[in-house]
Order: structure tokens, then C-alpha cells, then sequence
């Protein structure tokens, strides 16, 4: 169990403030830090995590503040597994709760070339072979130079218009406006150990390893956590207008295993150097490793937070940003030329060493545990245990 705590926590925990919300049965979703061994109650603090991240140094107050000890951090890790949960101990859910969950998209060149494939084969995975080797001949593979809203970019739009290979993804890949959408709804994120889910008419998806963000209302960033972006390929590459369903379908987003909250010891210079590092196995023995390093996105991390707040959208409840992704597998699963694709059954682990790993199953949306203890479920907790009075 220890060896498992040490995979989940970063490499350097102790000097780490820790948030999370674990699930508590008889109480409901508590806000909790991780103090050492131990999970801390500290929802006496804040009600809720997006009410911590409004304090004016939710590290400091978090630090400082002695709650109720409610369990091992071990222990509650190894609960949380969706097939080995004991409804009686603690488990940990996405850590994040009243907040927005917005993601960025295309905001790595790699996966942006990738993009591109899905458009042109009209989400057809027996096509995207050829499609790859068509368009890197003609734009290559390294755009890694070409500023976003430069007037370098704006040549090569009018270069690739010209031969009619404009995209959509190549508009806000390099173009002056970033893509920020909503990837699910407040409360409905599943945290490490819990299955995620794929529509079950998809046959080619993917999941996405992300750093994501955690933004107050002032449009200040104040932590950072782990995510992962579940895709559908095959969906979003016959319709851009079908991103809501490739994104956004029950369990298809994962956040945890905790919020590491800025501070001295980590800020945002710190997660401009974060390197992911991704495993998919599969039940049938597959194995697949990934990485994505936020040194390489095109635009910069807070640049992508000032797109998504400001005068034109607040957010009074904070929001969680997903910064994209560098990873797109190609790697052949089950015949060559045939690509990957998600399997039943596949574990997928995210791992950053200042951030620990976020682990889930993959599963069927329609199977995966339904998505119950929405707004008004919280709101009724929280008036329960005589929170609300607290302020949210």
C-alpha cells in the first residue's frame, strides 16, 4: 500500500500543499489536505474547493489551518479503485467541485498535426495513415517555430489556403485566437481510481494527458492538478460540431489525485517545465507509453487563462483549464496501419513528478458509475452539516 501511496503523491510531497475532496459515507464530499500520512478535514476552512481557492493564499491558510484527521492517505488511495472500493472508508474524488471545467485545445503542435488527419479522413481511422504522410509532406512536422497570431503565422495560413489545406484546427493552432471550450460540467469529473468512459459507438478515441489549472474568479491562477481529456476521434473528425459529444460524455473526464496549490516550492514557472509521462495497458497485454512536456506548447499557460476570463466571460465559481495535450498516439494496436484505439478494460496512468499520477479504468460511458451527486445533492450536504452558513 505504500508503494502505492508513493505512486500516487508527488516526488516531493512533503514540501508539497496538498487539496483533494474525498468521499466520506454518512457525511458526503469533504474538502481535505494531505498533512504527512494523513488525510485532514478541512472544510471548516473553506465548504468548498472553489470557495479555497478564493482566500488570498489558500497554500498559507491551508498550511495553517488544524483540522479533524479522517483516515490514512494510503489507505484512502487504495479505496478509491472502482473495483475494490469499500463503501465504508474514504475514497478520493476529483478535487474540484462548484468549478467551471474548461479545456484548451490544439495547443500542441503534434497533436494539432493530428487534428488536421481527423479532418481530412473525416474521423475514418483506416484513412489516417495515408492523410498523415499527405499532409506532413506538404506542411511538415515542425511548426514548433511559428508563433500563434504571428505574422509568420498569418503567411503560412495564406500558403496553406492556397492549396487548399486550411483547417479549422490549423485556425486556432496558429491563428490569434485560442480554442477554450467546455470539456464537462461542475461536479461531474471522476477522480483517480475511477473508471472512465468512452461512448460506446466510438472506434476511435484516445485518452489525453493534460497539466490542468485552477483559476479563481479574479482570473488568478492558483494551483495545478492532472487530467485526463478522453477523446473520441472518430466523432470530432466527422464534425467539429460534434465536439460536445467526442468530449463531453459521462466519466469521460478525470481529475486528481489532488490540487498542488502554488507556493513557495511550486508555481506556474514550474508547470511550464512539467513533463507527463503516460502508460495505457491494455486487459489483453497491449502496452503503450506516452509523454507530453509543457515546454513545447505553442502558447503560453497563462496567455490560455487570459483567453478564457476577462471582461467578455467571468466564471464567479473559478475554473479548471485543461492546457491540451502533446500526445496523439499512432502506435498500431490490432493490425497495421489501424492506429489505436481504446479497449474495455485498458488502465490508463498520467504521472507528473511535482503533480503524482492520476489512474482510472476505461469503460463504457454507459457503464461506468452513473454521474448522481450534482448541485443540488452538494447544496443539501453542505446545509446538512451546517456548511452553508460557512459561505461556498
Amino acid at each position: 500500500m505504500q508503494s502505492f501511496l508513493k505512486a500516487t503523491l508527488p516526488a516531493d510531497a512533503q514540501q508539497a500543499t496538498l487539496v483533494g475532496r474525498a468521499w466520506i459515507e454518512g457525511q458526503g464530499a469533504v474538502l481535505v489536505k494531505v498533512d504527512g500520512d494523513v488525510l485532514v478535514d478541512i472544510s471548516r476552512l473553506a465548504a468548498t474547493s472553489s470557495a479555497l481557492m478564493e482566500l488570498d493564499d489558500p497554500a498559507a491558510a491551508v498550511r495553517e489551518h488544524a483540522g479533524r484527521a479522517i483516515g490514512s492517505v494510503a489507505e484512502a488511495v487504495a479505496n478509491s479503485s472502482a473495483d475494490a472500493r469499500v463503501v465504508d472508508s474514504p475514497w478520493l474524488m476529483a478535487p474540484c467541485d462548484l468549478q467551471a471545467v474548461k479545456a484548451s485545445g490544439v495547443t500542441f503542435v503534434a497533436s494539432m498535426l493530428e487534428r488536421v488527419i481527423e479532418e481530412q479522413a473525416r474521423g475514418n481511422p483506416a484513412m489516417a495513415e495515408s492523410v498523415r504522410k499527405e499532409v506532413v509532406a506538404v506542411i511538415g512536422d515542425d511548426l514548433s517555430k511559428v508563433r500563434p497570431g504571428s505574422p509568420e503565422a498569418a503567411q503560412l495560413k495564406q500558403v496553406l489556403v492556397g492549396k487548399n489545406l486550411w483547417s479549422q484546427y490549423l485556425e486556432v493552432g496558429i491563428g490569434p485566437d485560442a480554442e477554450i471550450f467546455t470539456k464537462s460540467q461542475p461536479m461531474s469529473a471522476v477522480g483517480t481510481g475511477a473508471e472512465i468512459g468512452i461512448h460506446p459507438k466510438s472506434e476511435w478515441n484516445n485518452p489525453e494527458p493534460e497539466i490542468v489549472l485552477v483559476v479563481n474568479s479574479r482570473g488568478e491562477t492558483v494551483g495545478a492538478t492532472l487530467g485526463n481529456d478522453v477523446n473520441l476521434r472518430d466523432f470530432e473528425g466527422r464534425s467539429a460540431l460534434l465536439l460536445g459529444k467526442a468530449k463531453d460524455n459521462s466519466a469521460s473526464c478525470a481529475i486528481g489525485p489532488f490540487i498542488r496549490l502554488f507556493d513557495a516550492q511550486f508555481g506556474i514557472d514550474d508547470v511550464r517545465r512539467c513533463d507527463l509521462a503516460m502508460q495505457v495497458r491494455g486487459p489483453e497485454g497491449f502496452v503503450m507509453q506516452g509523454a507530453s512536456s509543457l515546454s513545447k506548447i505553442s502558447r503560453d499557460p497563462l496567455d490560455l487563462v487570459g483567453q478564457a476570463i476577462g471582461a467578455n466571460h467571468q466564471y464567479p465559481d473559478g475554473f479548471m483549464l485543461f492546457l491540451g495535450s502533446l500526445f496523439a498516439p499512432t502506435q498500431d494496436r490490432d493490425a497495421p496501419g489501424a492506429g489505436f484505439t481504446h479497449k474495455v478494460g485498458d488502465r490508463v496512468s498520467i504521472r507528473s513528478a511535482r503533480l503524482g499520477e492520476l489512474c482510472n479504468r476505461v469503460n463504457h460511458s454507459e457503464k461506468a458509475a452513473p454521474w448522481t451527486f450534482g448541485l443540488r445533492a452538494f447544496m443539501a450536504n453542505l446545509a446538512h452539516r451546517g456548511l452553508l452558513a460557512r459561505g461556498l
